[in-house]
């Protein structure tokens, strides 16, 4: 056999290796359901994508407001992974035996702000004592964290009953932010990190003052302790490349 058969032959026999060792690892991905609040929608999607090529397996992602995830999750609905738009629900789900005592952290801390789709106007605390405007979305504050905040800031500035007939309230901040997007709200109370990425409206971030701290926690479910995926998950969250996409999008990192 001539050395350019060897060198064939090897060459062949080298890629068939790679094709194996590549099977291998895709064999060994898993797949992790994480439930994420509706606000943290942009981030999280940038953060899956990262999370897919640097570690081979893969989150799906579901979208909505912590309250009805977590009744969902009592429910025994298919998550292994809860990111909240709030610290009480992660705490809840442990001492509720749905979550992993010790999984608990904060992955993000939110911002509130106050948005138009129209350019150009003089948000703050004068515009709304002002009344100038015909609606003002928020999300329902009994499951959304971003409305409580959102009512919070209207009882702190006295403003709550002044402007309550204006009131659009969406199911969660996904919903509110399409509200105020395609002007259907004038104006609404959404999170920083919808807004941050982009060139074009009003906005004034509210300050931190009138609202309770909105520490966004996470917290492995109890059905997925054993997930590599979803393990895998919770500490690239942690991650460099993670905490970067987070504070890109406007968030803070707690403290660690």
């Amino acid at each position: 056999m001539n050395k350019k058969h060897n060198k064939g032959c090897a060459a062949v026999f080298l890629l068939s290796l790679a094709g194996m060792a590549f099977g291998a690892s895709q064999s060994m991905a898993e797949t992790a359901q994480v439930a994420v609040a509706a606000n943290f929608t942009d981030a999280a999607k940038e953060i899956a994508q990262a999370f897919q090529q640097e570690t081979g397996h893969e989150a799906v992602l579901s979208f909505g407001a912590t309250g009805q995830f977590y009744t969902q999750i009592t429910q025994d609905a298919p998550f292994d992974v809860l990111l909240a738009a709030d610290n009480e629900r992660p705490q809840r789900a442990v001492k509720e035996g749905y979550g992993v005592p010790g999984s608990v952290f904060s992955y993000a801390i939110g911002q509130l702000v106050l948005y138009s789709a129209q350019e150009q106007l003089d948000l703050g605390v004068d515009y709304l004592q002002s009344g100038d405007f015909d609606t003002l979305a928020l999300a329902n504050p009994e499951t959304a964290p971003y409305g409580a905040a959102a009512l919070e800031t209207l009882v702190a500035l006295g403003l709550e009953q002044q402007l309550a007939d204006k009131f659009i309230q969406g199911q969660n901040i996904g919903q509110t932010f399409q509200f105020v997007q395609t002007g259907n709200a004038e104006v609404g109370f959404v999170a920083l990190g919808q807004v941050a990425q982009s060139p074009t409206g009003s906005q004034w971030l509210v300050p931190a003052q009138y609202y309770q701290p909105i520490e966004q926690d996470a917290v492995l479910l109890t059905k997925a302790k054993d997930n590599p995926a979803a393990l895998a998950w919770m500490d690239f969250l942690r991650s460099d490349t993670a905490v970067a996409i987070i504070k890109q999008y406007g968030y803070a990192i707690a403290d660690k």
